[in-house]
Protein backbone atom coordinates (compact mmCIF):
# COMPACT_ATOMS: atom_id res chain seq x y z
CA UNK A 1 0.00 0.00 0.00
CA UNK A 2 1.68 3.27 -1.10
CA UNK A 3 1.89 6.07 2.07
CA UNK A 4 -0.98 8.33 0.59
CA UNK A 5 -3.28 5.36 0.88
CA UNK A 6 -1.58 4.30 4.46
CA UNK A 7 -2.44 7.79 5.86
CA UNK A 8 -5.67 8.29 4.45
CA UNK A 9 -6.84 4.76 6.26
CA UNK A 10 -5.03 6.26 8.98
CA UNK A 11 -7.21 9.40 9.24
CA UNK A 12 -10.44 7.06 8.34
CA UNK A 13 -9.82 4.79 11.16
CA UNK A 14 -9.25 7.05 13.54
CA UNK A 15 -12.15 9.20 12.20
CA UNK A 16 -14.65 6.32 12.90
CA UNK A 17 -13.03 5.62 16.63
CA UNK A 18 -14.29 9.07 17.69
CA UNK A 19 -17.56 7.77 16.72
CA UNK A 20 -17.72 5.16 19.37
CA UNK A 21 -16.56 3.99 22.36
CA UNK A 22 -16.18 0.96 21.68
CA UNK A 23 -13.00 -1.02 22.12
CA UNK A 24 -10.82 -0.28 18.42
CA UNK A 25 -7.16 -0.77 17.56
CA UNK A 26 -6.63 -1.47 21.44
CA UNK A 27 -3.05 -3.42 19.99
CA UNK A 28 -1.13 -6.25 21.80
CA UNK A 29 2.18 -7.48 23.44
CA UNK A 30 2.18 -11.27 21.96
CA UNK A 31 -0.59 -13.11 22.66
CA UNK A 32 -2.36 -10.84 25.62
CA UNK A 33 -3.52 -7.41 25.65
CA UNK A 34 -1.78 -4.53 26.62
CA UNK A 35 -1.43 -4.18 30.61
CA UNK A 36 -3.62 -0.82 30.62
CA UNK A 37 -5.94 -1.80 29.06
CA UNK A 38 -6.72 -5.22 30.57
CA UNK A 39 -6.70 -3.00 33.94
CA UNK A 40 -9.23 -0.74 32.20
CA UNK A 41 -11.24 -3.99 31.38
CA UNK A 42 -11.15 -5.10 34.72
CA UNK A 43 -12.35 -1.66 35.76
CA UNK A 44 -15.40 -1.31 33.59
CA UNK A 45 -16.19 -4.98 34.55
CA UNK A 46 -16.40 -4.39 38.49
CA UNK A 47 -18.52 -1.53 37.40
CA UNK A 48 -20.59 -3.93 35.92
CA UNK A 49 -20.89 -6.07 38.24
CA UNK A 50 -21.69 -3.04 41.36
CA UNK A 51 -24.38 -1.47 38.64
CA UNK A 52 -26.42 -5.08 38.96
CA UNK A 53 -25.93 -5.50 42.66
CA UNK A 54 -25.97 -2.22 44.20
CA UNK A 55 -28.92 -0.62 45.50
CA UNK A 56 -30.34 3.04 45.26
CA UNK A 57 -30.09 4.93 48.81
CA UNK A 58 -33.31 5.93 50.02
CA UNK A 59 -32.09 9.79 50.87
CA UNK A 60 -32.19 9.66 47.20
CA UNK A 61 -35.78 9.01 46.29
CA UNK A 62 -36.84 11.09 49.31
CA UNK A 63 -35.58 13.83 46.82
CA UNK A 64 -37.80 12.91 44.13
CA UNK A 65 -40.89 12.48 46.54
CA UNK A 66 -40.79 8.56 45.54
CA UNK A 67 -41.95 6.04 48.00
CA UNK A 68 -40.31 2.28 46.91
CA UNK A 69 -41.91 -1.10 47.40
CA UNK A 70 -40.81 -4.45 45.91
CA UNK A 71 -40.84 -7.08 43.59
CA UNK A 72 -41.38 -10.52 44.90
CA UNK A 73 -37.52 -10.64 43.26
CA UNK A 74 -36.22 -11.54 47.22
CA UNK A 75 -33.00 -10.70 46.46
CA UNK A 76 -30.13 -10.10 43.29
CA UNK A 77 -29.03 -13.69 43.11
CA UNK A 78 -32.62 -15.22 42.80
CA UNK A 79 -33.68 -11.95 40.60
CA UNK A 80 -31.02 -12.95 37.81
CA UNK A 81 -31.82 -16.25 38.03
CA UNK A 82 -36.08 -15.92 38.03
CA UNK A 83 -36.74 -12.59 35.71
CA UNK A 84 -40.45 -13.63 36.40
CA UNK A 85 -40.14 -13.00 40.21
CA UNK A 86 -38.91 -9.01 39.26
CA UNK A 87 -42.44 -8.92 37.49
CA UNK A 88 -44.73 -9.36 40.24
CA UNK A 89 -45.23 -7.14 43.27
CA UNK A 90 -45.56 -8.30 46.84
CA UNK A 91 -48.99 -7.99 48.58
CA UNK A 92 -47.29 -5.17 51.03
CA UNK A 93 -46.32 -3.59 48.04
CA UNK A 94 -49.80 -4.03 46.56
CA UNK A 95 -51.50 -2.06 49.21
CA UNK A 96 -48.76 0.35 49.20
CA UNK A 97 -49.55 1.67 45.82
CA UNK A 98 -53.14 1.41 46.23
CA UNK A 99 -53.38 3.21 49.64
CA UNK A 100 -50.87 5.59 47.94
CA UNK A 101 -51.37 6.72 44.49
CA UNK A 102 -54.13 8.35 42.30
CA UNK A 103 -56.16 5.94 40.99
CA UNK A 104 -56.86 6.10 37.00
CA UNK A 105 -54.41 8.65 36.56
CA UNK A 106 -53.49 10.01 32.57
CA UNK A 107 -49.82 9.55 33.22
CA UNK A 108 -48.03 7.22 35.54
CA UNK A 109 -44.45 7.91 36.62
CA UNK A 110 -42.38 4.02 38.30
CA UNK A 111 -39.13 4.36 38.43
CA UNK A 112 -36.92 0.81 39.25
CA UNK A 113 -33.36 -0.43 39.51
CA UNK A 114 -33.69 -2.97 36.97
CA UNK A 115 -30.25 -4.12 36.44
CA UNK A 116 -28.80 -1.18 37.37
CA UNK A 117 -29.04 0.96 40.33
CA UNK A 118 -26.07 3.24 39.34
CA UNK A 119 -28.76 3.79 36.28
CA UNK A 120 -30.96 5.73 38.04
CA UNK A 121 -28.75 7.95 40.46
CA UNK A 122 -26.84 9.07 37.35
CA UNK A 123 -29.84 9.97 35.30
CA UNK A 124 -32.73 11.11 36.99
CA UNK A 125 -31.84 14.48 37.83
CA UNK A 126 -31.99 15.16 34.37
CA UNK A 127 -34.59 13.16 33.22
CA UNK A 128 -37.72 13.39 35.96
CA UNK A 129 -37.38 16.96 35.25
CA UNK A 130 -37.37 16.83 31.62
CA UNK A 131 -40.35 14.24 32.00
CA UNK A 132 -42.91 16.41 34.18
CA UNK A 133 -42.01 19.48 31.72
CA UNK A 134 -42.96 17.29 29.05
CA UNK A 135 -46.16 16.30 30.33
CA UNK A 136 -47.11 19.86 31.18
CA UNK A 137 -46.39 21.01 28.03
CA UNK A 138 -48.18 18.04 25.98
CA UNK A 139 -51.27 19.09 28.31
CA UNK A 140 -50.97 15.54 30.58
CA UNK A 141 -51.31 15.02 33.70
CA UNK A 142 -49.56 12.91 36.26
CA UNK A 143 -50.75 10.45 38.97
CA UNK A 144 -48.40 9.55 42.04
CA UNK A 145 -44.66 8.38 40.83
CA UNK A 146 -42.47 5.75 43.00
CA UNK A 147 -39.96 3.40 43.41
CA UNK A 148 -40.09 -0.56 42.32
CA UNK A 149 -36.93 -2.21 44.17
CA UNK A 150 -36.14 -5.71 42.04
CA UNK A 151 -38.43 -4.64 38.96
CA UNK A 152 -38.17 -6.30 35.43
CA UNK A 153 -40.08 -4.75 32.70
CA UNK A 154 -43.27 -6.63 32.83
CA UNK A 155 -44.11 -5.15 36.24
CA UNK A 156 -45.47 -2.74 34.52
CA UNK A 157 -48.59 -4.85 33.77
CA UNK A 158 -49.03 -5.65 37.58
CA UNK A 159 -49.45 -1.94 38.25
CA UNK A 160 -50.94 -1.45 35.49
CA UNK A 161 -53.82 -4.11 36.74
CA UNK A 162 -53.69 -2.46 40.63
CA UNK A 163 -53.90 1.42 39.06
CA UNK A 164 -55.80 1.11 35.63
CA UNK A 165 -53.84 4.46 34.30
CA UNK A 166 -53.91 5.86 30.83
CA UNK A 167 -50.32 4.94 29.79
CA UNK A 168 -47.56 4.17 32.36
CA UNK A 169 -43.85 5.30 32.00
CA UNK A 170 -41.31 2.67 33.45
CA UNK A 171 -38.14 4.31 33.62
CA UNK A 172 -35.50 0.91 34.69
CA UNK A 173 -32.06 0.53 34.51
CA UNK A 174 -30.49 -1.72 31.40
CA UNK A 175 -28.08 -4.46 31.49
CA UNK A 176 -24.73 -2.53 32.36
CA UNK A 177 -21.82 -3.77 29.28
CA UNK A 178 -18.24 -2.51 29.22
CA UNK A 179 -19.22 0.64 27.78
CA UNK A 180 -21.32 2.08 30.62
CA UNK A 181 -23.10 0.85 33.35
CA UNK A 182 -24.92 3.86 33.64
CA UNK A 183 -27.45 2.91 31.09
CA UNK A 184 -31.34 3.47 31.37
CA UNK A 185 -34.58 2.66 29.37
CA UNK A 186 -37.98 3.96 29.58
CA UNK A 187 -40.72 1.67 28.55
CA UNK A 188 -43.97 2.97 27.72
CA UNK A 189 -47.57 1.39 27.41
CA UNK A 190 -51.09 2.42 26.85
CA UNK A 191 -53.79 0.85 29.07
CA UNK A 192 -51.24 -1.84 30.58
CA UNK A 193 -52.39 -4.56 31.76
CA UNK A 194 -51.46 -8.33 32.52
CA UNK A 195 -51.16 -10.12 28.72
CA UNK A 196 -49.67 -6.98 27.18
CA UNK A 197 -46.52 -8.53 25.08
CA UNK A 198 -43.22 -6.49 24.09
CA UNK A 199 -44.87 -5.59 21.33
CA UNK A 200 -47.49 -3.18 22.70
CA UNK A 201 -44.95 -1.16 24.76
CA UNK A 202 -42.55 1.28 23.26
CA UNK A 203 -38.68 1.78 24.28
CA UNK A 204 -36.26 4.73 24.12
CA UNK A 205 -33.00 2.81 25.42
CA UNK A 206 -29.16 3.80 25.82
CA UNK A 207 -30.05 7.29 28.15
CA UNK A 208 -27.07 8.03 29.74
CA UNK A 209 -24.59 11.21 28.73
CA UNK A 210 -22.78 9.16 26.33
CA UNK A 211 -25.94 7.79 24.43
CA UNK A 212 -29.27 9.66 24.27
CA UNK A 213 -29.19 12.43 26.53
CA UNK A 214 -31.79 12.04 29.75
CA UNK A 215 -32.81 15.25 28.97
CA UNK A 216 -33.60 14.69 25.54
CA UNK A 217 -35.00 11.36 26.53
CA UNK A 218 -37.62 12.93 28.84
CA UNK A 219 -38.77 15.85 26.49
CA UNK A 220 -39.59 13.08 23.76
CA UNK A 221 -41.42 10.98 26.12
CA UNK A 222 -44.32 13.05 26.88
CA UNK A 223 -45.01 13.77 23.05
CA UNK A 224 -45.10 9.48 22.74
CA UNK A 225 -47.64 9.43 25.42
CA UNK A 226 -49.87 12.38 24.01
CA UNK A 227 -49.98 10.30 20.62
CA UNK A 228 -50.61 7.34 22.47
CA UNK A 229 -53.44 8.56 24.11
CA UNK A 230 -54.68 10.28 20.74
CA UNK A 231 -54.42 6.87 19.27
CA UNK A 232 -55.09 4.77 21.85
CA UNK A 233 -52.60 2.27 21.23
CA UNK A 234 -49.61 1.75 21.72
CA UNK A 235 -46.66 0.01 20.59
CA UNK A 236 -46.02 -1.51 16.69
CA UNK A 237 -49.50 -0.31 16.21
CA UNK A 238 -48.64 3.73 17.02
CA UNK A 239 -48.13 5.89 14.23
CA UNK A 240 -45.05 8.35 15.46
Amino acid sequence: MRNNDLEAASALFANLMKQTPARLNVGRTGTRPLTHEMLKLRLDHAEAVDAVYGTVPAAFLEKFGLFAVETQYRDKDHYLKRPDSGRVLTPEAEEAIVLGCVMKPQVQIVVSDGLSAKAVEDNLDDILPALTDSLEANGLAAGTPFFVTGGRVGCMDDIGRLLQPETLVLLIGERPGLVTASSMSAYMCFRPQPGRKDSDRMVISNIHRGGTPPVEAGAHIGTLLRKMIEQQVSGVKLIV
